[in-house]
């Protein structure tokens, strides 16, 4: 279970470095191998499944009908743009440049512990979204059960 926020360099070679709390979840997860993908419901950030949660996902969204524009824009955000990386030996992972152009990440981001999986926000993007509040018209019946 991957959570909390941490501040990441991107370097000059777009290599970001895991943070050492989770290199150990990573190799036991997945042996070292995630998956970068678009984040398709926010912009500015990247999904990092890792790999046997990421086919998983892979599945359950290239069984979507490709007749509706919905799920093949999902297919392509998703499946069509998914790029598997490996931890090198000092714990860092290459984000492909065409992804970090996508969502505007430079050298500065922030990697986010989601449960199954990690999202990478552009610092800029990031800051945005965690300025945003939740008001009452947001509020579904499952939100009002939640002991906060």
């Amino acid at each position: 279970m991957f959570q909390g926020e941490t501040a990441i360099t991107i370097d000059d070679k777009g290599r970001l470095a895991v943070p050492t709390a989770y290199r150990d979840q990573v190799a036991s997860a997945c042996g070292n191998r995630l998956v970068i993908t678009y984040n398709p419901f926010e912009s500015g950030s990247l999904y990092l499944y890792p790999h046997a949660t990421w086919e998983r996902v892979r599945d359950q969204v290239n069984a979507l009908p490709k007749v509706k524009k919905v799920n093949r824009n999902l297919q392509l955000k998703l499946v069509g743009a998914a790029t598997f990386v490996e931890l090198d030996g000092n714990g860092r992972i290459t984000v492909p440049a065409s992804h970090r152009a996508a969502v505007g990440i430079e050298r500065k981001a922030v990697l986010l512990g989601m449960g199954d999986k990690f999202e990478l926000w552009s610092e800029q993007a990031h800051h945005a979204q965690i300025q945003q509040t939740v008001s009452d018209e947001d509020l579904s019946d499952e939100l009002l059960d939640l002991q906060l």
